[in-house]
């Protein structure tokens, strides 16, 4: 009668164990997520931006160094001899602004490169023009689409197909793993084609993010999902329930961080702003703009960063498939050996099966039942994985 209560109370501390384990992930987020949104968001500031003042006389040439002068590294200040040719910097996005002066001074932007940078900018010349007594007229170049009025719609459509695309792998990883690794990548393949192509249901159709260039949207789009999927699915072989953690740290603390939708790399600091040449999220979100408003101006070097990334999850599905190969072969070795001493052993006690079957009968049904146990163990840590994962 006593050792109901001990039981019982054993049974709460491992269960309390176990659960007290398993905050380790969310709080790792908590604080990975706190590091990494407020160390890019939380006070941008320019470097750097490139901007320029159209003329090539001698108060041009003043006014452009002065404020090189003034901004204290904040500006990169050019001067260009004409109208014509700032207009074609913004559109090549070489510049972020471009100042005329004159009785009637103006500001060229491209809000579609980056509305916040067009709004630094604009705060910059409007200083400028208030100090000679002239009203500014802000004049867009390259205006986003009606749907998108801040600019920011690509990078909330790259939030949407990120999380379709990890929340995939916590699946495929969880409920599949008992697949073999081609099928799994197959799967992996095709759900980036469903989450790529809602991606593109939401930028066109649904909320007008784009007016134009879904087909390439698109495009891009799947290869950002799938470079996703299969570097999750490879890495799940290696970390297990832990391939959450590793993912959200990839594709989301570092990778939204980095993608230049809310901030370009010359509002922020130098740590997010060296990821932004080489993380799939700037590619998508650069390779977009380009795409969509730029007449494809640098799409180049953006799809080929989605495309590298795409790779990298090829190689990872190739050393987890050589992974997993090395350990069945292992397991199978150990089976053998296994069987071969159990063989043994049988021939041992073959005269005395009959007799002691009756007495082993119960130690048959206690082995059943917990290798029963050790299924259902094995059923409810994938289902936890998969709610861990997901419910992120």
């Amino acid at each position: 009668m006593s050792a109901g209560p001990s039981a019982g109370t054993g049974s709460t501390a491992a269960a309390l164990r176990h659960v007290l384990g398993h905050f380790v992930t969310p709080l790792l987020m908590c604080v990975g997520m706190g590091l990494a949104y407020l160390g890019a968001f939380h006070a941008p500031e320019p470097h750097d931006l490139r901007v320029d003042v159209v003329g090539s006389g001698p108060s041009a040439q003043v006014l452009a160094q002065t404020l090189q002068d003034k901004g204290d590294g904040a500006l990169s200040v050019r001067t260009v001899p004409d109208r014509a040719a700032a207009v074609e910097n913004l559109r090549t996005r070489a510049s972020f602004g471009a100042y005329v002066p004159g009785g009637h001074p103006e500001l060229l932007v491209a809000s579609a490169s980056s509305d916040t940078s067009a709004t630094v900018v604009e705060k910059v010349f409007t200083e400028v023009a208030a100090e000679q007594g002239e009203p500014l007229k802000v004049t867009d170049t390259v205006p986003t689409a009606d749907g998108d009025p801040t600019g920011q719609g690509i990078f909330f459509l790259l939030v949407a197909v990120s999380i379709g695309s990890y929340a995939s792998v916590a699946v495929i990883g969880g409920a599949g793993a008992v697949l073999a690794l081609r099928i799994r990548a197959a799967l992996a393949v095709a759900a980036s084609l469903v989450v790529s192509v809602i991606g593109v249901m939401f930028a066109g159709p649904v909320f007008g993010l784009v007016d134009h260039g879904l087909g390439g949207l698109w495009a891009m789009a799947w290869l950002y999902s799938a470079g996703i999927l299969l570097i999750g699915v490879g890495l799940h072989t290696f970390l297990k329930r832990w391939t959450t953690l590793a993912l959200m740290v990839l594709f989301v603390m570092l990778n939204f961080t980095s993608s230049g939708g809310i901030f370009r790399p010359e509002l922020q600091s130098g740590f997010f702003a060296s990821l932004h040449s080489f993380w799939n999220g700037a590619g998508f979100v650069e390779g977009v703009r380009s795409h969509v408003y730029f007449d494809g101006h640098g799409l180049g070097g953006n799809v080929l960063v989605l495309a590298l990334w795409f790779v990298a999850g090829l190689v990872l599905v190739g050393l987890a498939g050589l992974a997993e190969s090395r350990w069945r072969k292992t397991a199978a070795e150990a089976a053998g050996g296994v069987m071969t001493g159990s063989a043994v052993a049988g021939a041992a006690i073959a005269g005395s099966v009959t007799a002691g079957e009756t007495h082993h009968g119960p130690k048959h049904a206690v082995r059943n039942a917990t290798r029963a146990g050790a299924g259902a163990g094995d059923e409810a840590e994938t289902e936890e994985e998969m709610e861990e994962a997901v419910g992120v």
